[in-house]
Formats: structure tokens, sequence, C-alpha cells
């Protein structure tokens, strides 16, 4: 049985999903490669059995639960609404000082050493921010374990509505032959 009316549903589900993730993201000021990233695809094996997965950068994870630093615990929103401390932690390792300089020149940051007032180099304070991120973690946005809980529990309620069309189209579908 070709159930049209739940793949379409379920599609619809995905692209809210990421549409609303899209949103917070943006209000972020989250990463553009990150955004660019999201997508959600819809399929069908041989038994009328559908999948919904949705796809995102490696490091969405950590920008979406936060990262827990050596002293200090980050949490996050999961998509049952409750906090949840993240399950990532830097315990001995800071984020890479490249990655963090190409971050602060993307951004325009000028860094200055207080006593003498003079500019800093990039990967100089990469290397201070990197430390502080040691210390104290990442804050978790939840910008797509939110939306999913939302629209999740939207989604049950509307379900059983669009498995009804689909059976109802198979009966009549059934009852001309």
């Amino acid at each position: 049985m070709a159930a049209e009316n739940i793949k379409r549903f379920l599609q619809s589900f995905g692209d809210n999903v990421v549409r609303s993730s899209l949103g917070i993201l943006n209000s972020k000021k989250g990463s553009t490669e990150l955004a660019n990233s999201l997508s959600v695809t819809v399929s069908e094996d041989s038994k009328d059995v559908y999948s919904v997965k949705f796809y995102m950068a490696d490091y969405g994870t950590f920008v979406d639960q936060g990262v827990s630093g050596n002293q200090r615990s980050r949490s996050y929103i999961d998509y049952k609404q409750n906090k949840v401390v993240s399950d990532y932690k830097y315990t001995t390792k800071q984020p890479p000082p490249t990655i963090l300089a190409k971050w602060i020149s993307k951004k325009g940051i000028k860094g200055r050493d207080p006593k003498t007032g003079k500019y800093i180099s990039n990967l100089s304070l990469a290397f201070i921010i990197g430390r502080s991120i040691k210390v104290k973690g990442i804050k978790g946005i939840s910008f797509f374990q939110q939306p999913f809980g939302v629209l999740y529990e939207e989604m049950q309620s509307q379900f059983l509505d669009e498995f009804e069309k689909d059976i109802d189209t198979y009966l009549t579908t059934f009852t001309k032959f």
C-alpha cells in the first residue's frame, strides 16, 4: 500500500524541523557552514516502513548540546524539553588554535595586550580563547533539539489523521476493482 499522505506528512515534519533549526541558528549568529549542512531525507523501504533522517556537519552536535569545560558543566534542552548535562567534555585538550584563529579572522575580532595596549596576533588570541573554552566549555544552544521536540509532539497528534487518509485511499482504490 502506497502511503503517500504519510510520506508527505513526514517530509513536511522534517522540513519544518530544519527550517526552525535554521531560524534558531541564524538568530544566535551560528555558522553559515553548519546552517548549509542541515538537511532531511524521508525514505521508504520495500515494506512501507519510513525513515526520517536528519543531517548536519559533525560539529553541529557540539553546537546543539554544548561541551562542558574541565571546571564547568554545560547543559542543553533536549527534545523532551528537559535540561540535560552535555555528554561532551573538554578534559586535557583545548580547541585547536588554528581553527579558532580562522574564526577570529572571519569575525574581525582584534585582541590587545592588556599591559601594553598593542594588538596581538590572531593565533595568540586563539590560544587564549581556547584555554578559556577548555575551562568553561561551550554553551549549547539547542538549535535542533528544541524544534525537533516541539514539532515531534505536534506530529504525534496529527499522524493518525494522515494514516486514516491513506487507509481511506487504499480502501477506495481496492473496492474499485
